[in-house]
Protein backbone atom coordinates (compact mmCIF):
# COMPACT_ATOMS: atom_id res chain seq x y z
CA UNK A 1 0.00 0.00 0.00
CA UNK A 2 1.68 3.76 -1.05
CA UNK A 3 1.60 6.69 0.65
CA UNK A 4 -1.15 8.09 -1.31
CA UNK A 5 -3.89 5.49 -0.40
CA UNK A 6 -2.77 4.59 3.04
CA UNK A 7 -5.61 6.32 5.69
CA UNK A 8 -3.23 6.91 8.88
CA UNK A 9 -5.34 8.38 11.49
CA UNK A 10 -4.61 9.98 14.65
CA UNK A 11 -7.16 9.79 17.37
CA UNK A 12 -8.21 13.15 19.08
CA UNK A 13 -9.43 12.12 22.19
CA UNK A 14 -8.81 15.60 24.35
CA UNK A 15 -5.66 14.11 25.73
CA UNK A 16 -1.88 15.74 25.15
CA UNK A 17 -0.69 18.06 21.84
CA UNK A 18 -1.51 15.58 18.81
CA UNK A 19 -0.40 18.74 16.05
CA UNK A 20 3.08 18.05 17.14
CA UNK A 21 2.59 13.99 16.47
CA UNK A 22 0.61 15.19 13.32
CA UNK A 23 3.77 17.09 11.58
CA UNK A 24 6.20 14.62 12.82
CA UNK A 25 4.34 12.07 10.76
CA UNK A 26 4.16 14.06 7.69
CA UNK A 27 7.80 14.44 7.40
CA UNK A 28 7.99 10.84 6.27
CA UNK A 29 5.62 11.91 2.77
CA UNK A 30 2.32 10.45 4.37
CA UNK A 31 -0.93 12.44 4.54
CA UNK A 32 -1.96 11.69 8.73
CA UNK A 33 -5.78 12.53 9.52
CA UNK A 34 -6.41 13.88 12.87
CA UNK A 35 -9.39 11.95 13.97
CA UNK A 36 -12.38 12.24 16.99
CA UNK A 37 -15.30 10.13 15.42
CA UNK A 38 -16.04 6.76 15.48
CA UNK A 39 -16.81 6.44 11.76
CA UNK A 40 -13.83 7.84 10.77
CA UNK A 41 -11.70 5.33 13.15
CA UNK A 42 -13.44 2.48 10.96
CA UNK A 43 -12.02 3.39 7.55
CA UNK A 44 -8.43 3.60 8.82
CA UNK A 45 -6.00 1.47 7.57
CA UNK A 46 -3.32 2.19 10.70
CA UNK A 47 -4.18 3.99 14.27
CA UNK A 48 -1.85 6.35 15.99
CA UNK A 49 -2.94 6.79 19.76
CA UNK A 50 -1.14 9.57 21.51
CA UNK A 51 -1.38 11.03 25.03
CA UNK A 52 -0.64 12.33 27.76
CA UNK A 53 -2.21 12.38 31.38
CA UNK A 54 -4.47 10.58 33.89
CA UNK A 55 -5.29 6.74 32.35
CA UNK A 56 -8.69 6.55 33.90
CA UNK A 57 -9.49 10.14 31.78
CA UNK A 58 -8.23 9.11 28.90
CA UNK A 59 -10.43 5.81 29.38
CA UNK A 60 -13.27 8.06 30.38
CA UNK A 61 -12.98 10.63 27.20
CA UNK A 62 -12.84 7.65 24.77
CA UNK A 63 -15.57 5.93 25.72
CA UNK A 64 -17.90 8.96 25.89
CA UNK A 65 -18.34 9.31 21.98
CA UNK A 66 -17.98 5.74 20.74
CA UNK A 67 -13.82 5.91 19.96
CA UNK A 68 -13.21 3.10 22.83
CA UNK A 69 -15.47 0.51 20.41
CA UNK A 70 -14.30 1.41 17.29
CA UNK A 71 -10.78 1.68 17.96
CA UNK A 72 -11.27 -1.95 19.67
CA UNK A 73 -13.01 -3.56 17.23
CA UNK A 74 -10.53 -2.51 14.59
CA UNK A 75 -7.16 -3.80 16.19
CA UNK A 76 -8.57 -6.97 17.57
CA UNK A 77 -10.84 -7.59 14.71
CA UNK A 78 -9.73 -6.14 12.08
CA UNK A 79 -5.89 -6.69 12.86
CA UNK A 80 -5.45 -2.77 12.11
CA UNK A 81 -1.55 -1.72 13.15
CA UNK A 82 -1.64 0.76 15.92
CA UNK A 83 1.10 2.87 17.54
CA UNK A 84 0.56 4.18 20.94
CA UNK A 85 2.16 6.56 22.48
CA UNK A 86 2.94 7.43 26.08
CA UNK A 87 -1.11 7.51 27.26
CA UNK A 88 -1.66 5.36 24.19
CA UNK A 89 0.57 2.57 25.15
CA UNK A 90 -0.27 2.54 28.61
CA UNK A 91 -4.23 2.07 27.64
CA UNK A 92 -3.46 -1.01 25.92
CA UNK A 93 -3.05 -2.55 28.96
CA UNK A 94 -5.29 -4.81 30.93
CA UNK A 95 -5.35 -2.69 34.36
CA UNK A 96 -3.93 0.90 35.72
CA UNK A 97 -3.22 1.63 39.30
CA UNK A 98 -4.05 5.28 37.60
CA UNK A 99 -7.41 5.38 38.45
CA UNK A 100 -7.75 1.36 39.01
CA UNK A 101 -9.55 0.93 35.83
CA UNK A 102 -9.47 -1.51 33.26
CA UNK A 103 -7.42 -0.61 29.53
CA UNK A 104 -8.07 -2.20 26.11
CA UNK A 105 -6.22 -5.65 27.34
CA UNK A 106 -4.44 -5.95 23.88
CA UNK A 107 -1.43 -6.44 26.00
CA UNK A 108 -0.54 -8.96 28.71
CA UNK A 109 0.31 -6.33 31.22
CA UNK A 110 -0.65 -3.74 33.70
CA UNK A 111 0.25 0.06 34.68
CA UNK A 112 2.13 0.73 37.79
CA UNK A 113 3.21 3.65 39.47
CA UNK A 114 7.69 4.07 39.89
CA UNK A 115 8.45 3.16 42.72
CA UNK A 116 11.72 4.80 43.79
CA UNK A 117 14.01 4.57 46.24
CA UNK A 118 16.19 7.20 45.81
CA UNK A 119 14.45 10.15 44.99
CA UNK A 120 17.31 12.77 45.37
CA UNK A 121 18.44 11.30 42.09
CA UNK A 122 15.37 10.09 40.57
CA UNK A 123 12.51 12.31 40.26
CA UNK A 124 8.74 11.51 39.44
CA UNK A 125 7.42 12.44 36.65
CA UNK A 126 10.21 10.71 35.12
CA UNK A 127 11.23 13.60 32.85
CA UNK A 128 14.16 14.28 29.79
CA UNK A 129 15.89 11.78 27.69
CA UNK A 130 16.79 7.98 28.37
CA UNK A 131 17.47 4.99 25.89
CA UNK A 132 15.18 2.07 25.44
CA UNK A 133 17.50 -1.17 24.54
CA UNK A 134 15.45 -3.08 21.83
CA UNK A 135 14.59 -6.63 23.12
CA UNK A 136 13.07 -9.44 20.04
CA UNK A 137 13.04 -9.21 16.76
CA UNK A 138 10.09 -7.09 16.01
CA UNK A 139 9.63 -5.81 13.00
CA UNK A 140 9.05 -2.58 14.38
CA UNK A 141 12.20 -1.92 16.14
CA UNK A 142 14.33 -3.61 13.55
CA UNK A 143 16.95 -0.78 13.03
CA UNK A 144 16.77 0.67 16.26
CA UNK A 145 20.27 1.37 17.94
CA UNK A 146 20.71 0.51 21.81
CA UNK A 147 22.29 3.99 22.36
CA UNK A 148 19.81 6.15 20.66
CA UNK A 149 18.18 8.41 23.44
CA UNK A 150 13.90 9.50 23.25
CA UNK A 151 12.11 12.02 25.11
CA UNK A 152 10.04 10.71 28.49
CA UNK A 153 7.74 12.61 30.76
CA UNK A 154 5.49 9.99 32.64
CA UNK A 155 4.95 8.94 36.67
CA UNK A 156 3.35 5.30 35.66
CA UNK A 157 5.27 2.90 33.50
CA UNK A 158 3.87 -0.75 32.25
CA UNK A 159 4.81 -3.67 34.07
CA UNK A 160 4.48 -6.85 31.30
CA UNK A 161 3.61 -10.56 32.53
CA UNK A 162 4.88 -11.86 29.43
CA UNK A 163 8.64 -11.25 28.31
CA UNK A 164 7.88 -11.57 24.37
CA UNK A 165 5.99 -8.55 24.69
CA UNK A 166 8.82 -6.59 25.83
CA UNK A 167 9.89 -4.88 22.83
CA UNK A 168 11.92 -2.21 24.49
CA UNK A 169 13.88 -1.45 28.22
CA UNK A 170 14.63 1.57 29.75
CA UNK A 171 16.42 1.78 33.35
CA UNK A 172 14.98 4.78 35.64
CA UNK A 173 16.96 3.28 39.15
CA UNK A 174 14.05 0.36 38.23
CA UNK A 175 13.87 -1.68 34.67
CA UNK A 176 10.97 -1.06 33.02
CA UNK A 177 9.29 -2.06 29.79
CA UNK A 178 9.09 1.59 27.42
CA UNK A 179 8.40 -0.48 24.27
CA UNK A 180 5.87 -3.29 23.83
CA UNK A 181 3.81 -4.96 21.33
CA UNK A 182 3.18 -8.01 19.23
CA UNK A 183 1.72 -8.60 15.93
CA UNK A 184 0.55 -5.36 14.32
CA UNK A 185 0.48 -3.58 17.77
CA UNK A 186 3.36 -1.61 19.26
CA UNK A 187 3.80 0.92 22.24
CA UNK A 188 5.90 3.09 23.49
CA UNK A 189 6.19 5.15 26.19
CA UNK A 190 8.84 7.74 25.43
CA UNK A 191 7.51 10.51 22.91
CA UNK A 192 8.79 10.29 19.08
CA UNK A 193 7.49 13.00 17.66
CA UNK A 194 9.51 15.27 20.61
CA UNK A 195 12.38 12.33 19.43
CA UNK A 196 14.47 14.31 17.01
CA UNK A 197 15.60 11.84 14.82
CA UNK A 198 15.96 8.67 17.52
CA UNK A 199 12.62 7.87 16.27
CA UNK A 200 12.84 8.03 13.11
CA UNK A 201 13.62 4.28 12.48
CA UNK A 202 10.54 3.12 14.42
CA UNK A 203 8.20 5.66 12.60
CA UNK A 204 9.27 4.11 9.27
CA UNK A 205 8.92 0.97 10.67
CA UNK A 206 5.17 1.21 11.52
CA UNK A 207 4.53 3.58 8.58
CA UNK A 208 5.90 0.66 6.25
CA UNK A 209 4.31 -2.25 8.37
CA UNK A 210 1.78 -4.51 6.14
CA UNK A 211 -0.24 -7.08 8.55
CA UNK A 212 -0.98 -9.74 7.43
Amino acid sequence: MNKDSQKIVIIDYGMGNIRSVQRKFKEFGFQIEIVSKPEDVIKADKIVLPGVGHFASGVKNLKSNGLWEAIDEKVKNHKTPVLGICLGMQLMAKFSEEGDVEGFGWLDADVVRFSIKNQLKYKVPHIGWNSSEPQGNSDFTKGLKPESLYYFVHSYHLKCHKSEEILGLTNYEETFPSMAGKNHIIGVQFHPEKSHDSANILINNFLSFNCV
